[in-house]
């Protein structure tokens, strides 16, 4: 048996849920989806990257070993056109990889060791300069080199005392190459059989569509480092005969720090070309140090306007602001390496972004199309009278 109060509230519910308003209006209600999916994805990529860091041993020859097989995939490909063996071709590329990575590691680092107490002292002498003419603005400069010779000092002194401690690190350097050389060697050769692995674990028919994100990923570190070790060899040739012109001191030295902070865009170039401008106004004078500064300018407009439009693939073109804080980013999380892997990375991540931009966009303009199409048989109520 049914009361008058219940009868009552079965009556007006309806009504009152059509009549009640929600405790949040939608837009509150779609900021606060939005921040909880903010939320989520910077919680996955905080892990990843915590990840990456406590797995370091393993990540960073993965990632070198990455950067070496896009810097020298096309030989690879070439010898294989060459009806080569696959293990052959792969064995070669990687020899070439190691007399050229090991024969420009030994010309910087016995430019900067021949020079570089040279550049040190002429930095010094800047500052000195500078704190002479222009009261405390050089004292920084001056600290600063003062302080970099006395921790170069330290830690040469603390090196030869823990021996135990410099074994183990060039211990872990050199497994660190051994096994970057290693995959290097397994990257080249299989890789058609990571391509048809990626479609094995595929959910679904995600395959090909995830097919296209790696090549596009891999397409823009593969045109990163080709066209950033090119800019940076013209760059220091150029830098560097600049230099020997004008008699700066330490020119090969200095041309081997612009070279190896090309890696480093915009900052490496801005650092590379200060140290240069201080040295030339330690020992050659103000006119000298405006020339090298003429000289630094022109490469970096040869670099913007030409060479970087020219080699740089356009898969690989992005926001200096992104380059920047990508930079940053790579700092702070594993020092100079990270500066170094960040922006590569960025682009394969910038990559595999547009590829699934392009992917969602053709997958709405299909289905506007075949919701527009006449001759689909839509019955809806748009659906124009021909089509029944």
């Amino acid at each position: 048996m049914r009361n008058d109060s219940d009868h009552d509230r079965s009556g007006s519910g309806p009504e009152r849920s059509l009549t009640e308003k929600p405790l949040l209006p939608v837009e509150a209600r779609r900021a606060a989806a939005w921040c909880a999916v903010a939320l989520l994805v910077a919680s996955v990529l905080a892990v990843g990257v915590w990840l990456c860091v406590f797995l370091s041993a393993a990540v960073t020859p993965v990632l070198l070993a990455l950067l070496g097989s896009a810097l020298l995939g096309p030989l690879y490909r070439r010898l294989v056109a060459m009806r080569l063996n696959r293990s052959l071709a792969a064995g070669l590329t990687c020899a070439v990889l190691l007399v050229v990575v090991g024969g420009a590691g030994y010309v910087v680092v016995s430019a900067l060791v021949d020079t570089g107490d040279q550049i040190i002292a002429s930095l010094k002498e800047a500052g000195q300069g500078l704190s002479k003419n222009f009261g405390m603005a050089g004292t920084s400069l001056d600290d600063l080199a003062s302080n970099a010779k006395s921790l170069v000092t330290r830690f040469g002194g603390e090196a030869a005392s823990g021996l135990l401690a410099g074994v183990s690190v060039v211990g872990q350097f050199i497994a660190a190459s051994v096994l970057a050389l290693l995959l290097t060697f397994f990257f080249l050769r299989d890789a058609d059989k990571a391509v048809r692995a990626l479609h094995d674990w595929a959910p679904g028919n995600s395959g090909p569509q995830l097919e296209r994100m790696a090549r596009r990923g891999f397409q823009a570190i593969q045109g990163f480092m080709r066209g950033t070790t090119f800019i940076a060899l013209i760059d220091a040739l150029c830098i560097t005969v600049g230099l020997l012109i004008l008699q700066v001191p330490g020119a090969p030295g200095l041309g081997a720090l612009v070279f190896v902070g090309a890696y480093i865009p915009y900052l490496g170039a801005f650092i590379s070309g200060a140290v240069a401008i201080l040295v030339a106004f330690a020992d050659r004078g103000f006119v000298i140090a405006l020339w090298t500064l003429g000289v630094v300018l022109a490469v970096q407009v040869l670099e913007g306007h030409v060479l970087q439009p020219m080699i740089q693939s356009r898969t690989v073109q992005m926001h200096p602001a992104t380059v920047m804080l990508a930079i940053t980013a790579g700092a702070s999380v594993a020092g100079i390496l990270g500066m170094l892997l960040s922006v590569p990375l960025t682009a394969a991540v910038s990559g595999v972004l547009h590829e699934l931009r392009k992917h969602y966009a053709a997958d709405s303009d299909s289905a506007s199309d075949s919701g527009s199409d006449p001759s689909s048989g839509d019955t809806g109520p748009n659906a124009s009278p021909t089509s029944s």
